[in-house]
């Protein structure tokens, strides 16, 4: 056997090796592992472990301070996705800070049962718009932006609710006074 062919097996075993033993693909996000306690509005939730959690790339309509058109539906569909107790993910977005100016740590959100990405579902349904802080897009930024245009050529959640919400997944989303 030449030494090529000896390297080039010798990779190959070791690949297979480290998936018989459950090791996570390189491309695979491994995150900490975390459970509700409360959702605090429709883009922020507060773990069983005190730390809070601002879910990264996404914006939801205010429930407080000034509340915004569509901010209590936002913030109804997270607690839904999100009811206390649900074990859920957290995974961090190279593209952006790690914690916020309140503090909060800045994550992707994924239950833990079934792999859903609630920052994803969230655009989906028109519960949130994309939200690209100083313009940095992270790794679901074009999966973010394809959603949220579908959702809101279709007239889903905030989109129809609020329909002089303008598009600008560059700043935070504004839909204007509750309707």
């Amino acid at each position: 056997m030449t030494p090529r062919r000896t390297v080039a097996l010798a990779v190959l075993l070791a690949s297979v090796l480290s998936i018989v033993a459950g090791a996570a693909p390189a491309s695979v996000t491994v995150g900490q592992l975390g459970r509700i306690d409360h959702v605090a509005d429709g883009d922020t939730v507060d773990l069983t472990s005190g730390a809070r959690v601002r879910l990264v790339q996404i914006d939801t309509p205010e429930v407080y301070g000034s509340p915004e058109c569509y901010g209590n539906q936002a913030s109804a569909i997270t607690k839904r996705l999100l009811p206390p107790g649900t074990r859920v993910r957290l995974a961090r977005e190279p593209a952006t800070d790690s914690v916020d100016s309140y503090g909060r740590l800045l994550r992707y959100v994924t239950r833990v049962r079934d792999g859903l990405n609630i920052n994803v579902q969230l655009v989906r349904v028109g519960a949130a718009a994309p939200y690209f802080y100083d313009g940095r897009r992270g790794r679901y930024a074009g999966l973010l932006v394809r959603l949220a245009l579908h959702a809101r050529a279709h007239h889903l959640g905030l989109w129809g609710r609020c329909p002089d919400t303008p598009w600008d997944p560059n700043h935070g989303v504004s839909t204007g006074p509750p309707r």
